[in-house]
């Protein structure tokens, strides 16, 4: 890579371009960072880059990596190849320059990928100095963060027998309310999708109800889609991840928001909230299942889902 092609720029730089009202438009930010760390905090409208320890394994030996394996939104690749981006920024947590960067880290690959891409082209790269960690000290108002999830379910609470108060009675898993995934999903409970009042104040407008038994309480108030698969090892629920993801994808794409819920919250609608950040986000089993249980910490899908969510990781990351 021509060191010298990139070009390093300060926070405050970045932060001109996003607020300029024509060249905020032309600016791509691609975050090297890890999913969850991007997912926790990031700077608006900036982009994850997907790299995982398999793509990392069959780039070994190539002298670059494609494009598309880093990003793979065929619509923005488009607008990068038609000259309507003019600014690339690269950023990863905290690196202050080029030269800096290990050879094989995920920054360095990405710019050499840009640079064989931007040969011909007209778009300027550059790397963020002092990364995601400096950027975010300077401007925060220009970063999104993640919201404390206050309505995850609390930790089991030892009560003496004498304890008659309804929170001991309730169910932990039906403790709390829906928590958020993703800023359209969120996953719970067949108690959380009873309660009207809880889904009108999340903006609730669809529910995956992932079970054969839960009830559709609220037809024509919100839009339902059902899943009957039972909470078994035996259980082949991978034959509903697409339609499932199609229906999340959907009613992402109508600007609304969708709870995914089971019996308990715990295992098939759990399983199904991991699916769809595996395709969706193309990270690692390990990794979706770190991110949803630091959310709802009760989660614990069965071992067949697990085996099977197992297999649906190799599919889509290999693919």
């Amino acid at each position: 890579m021509v060191i010298e092609e990139v070009v390093p720029l300060e926070s405050s730089g970045l932060a001109q371009l996003l607020r300029d009202p024509q060249e905020g438009g032309r600016t791509l930010v691609l975050d090297c960072r890890p999913f969850l760390a991007y997912c926790q905090a990031h700077l608006l409208d900036s982009r994850p880059v997907h790299w995982n320890g398999l793509l990392r394994r069959r780039s070994r030996g190539r002298s670059g990596v494609s494009l598309e394996w880093l990003v793979p939104d065929r619509a923005l690749l488009g607008r990068l190849r038609k000259g309507e981006l003019a600014h690339l920024v690269v950023l990863d947590e905290a690196s202050g320059s080029v030269a800096a960067l290990r050879p094989d880290c995920l920054a360095r690959l990405l710019l050499n990928a840009l640079l064989l891409e931007e040969r011909a082209g007209t778009s300027h790269i550059y790397l963020l100095k002092g990364g995601f960690e400096n950027f975010h000290a300077n401007f925060p108002e220009l970063c999104s963060t993640a919201p404390t999830p206050i309505t995850a379910s609390p930790p089991p609470v030892l009560r003496s027998p004498e304890d008659n108060s309804t929170e001991a009675m309730t169910p932990l898993y039906d403790q709390g309310g829906p928590v958020e995934i993703l800023p359209f999903l969120y996953l719970g409970s067949c108690y959380h999708s009873s309660n009207r009042e809880v889904l009108e104040s999340l903006g609730i407008t669809a529910v995956l109800n992932v079970s054969s038994s839960c009830p559709n309480h609220f037809e024509g108030r919100f839009l339902y889609k059902s899943i009957p698969v039972e909470d078994s090892h035996m259980a082949d629920i991978s034959v509903w991840f697409q339609e499932a993801i199609h229906f999340i994808d959907s009613v992402k794409s109508s600007e609304g928001r969708v709870l995914v819920h089971c019996q308990a919250g715990i295992s098939r609608s759990a399983t199904i909230c991991l699916a769809y950040l595996i395709q969706s986000r193309r990270v690692r089993l390990e990794e979706a299942f770190d991110f949803v249980k630091q959310r709802r910490g009760v989660i614990s899908p069965n071992f067949g889902f697990m085996g099977q969510l197992l297999q649906f990781e190799t599919e889509v990351l290999c693919h």
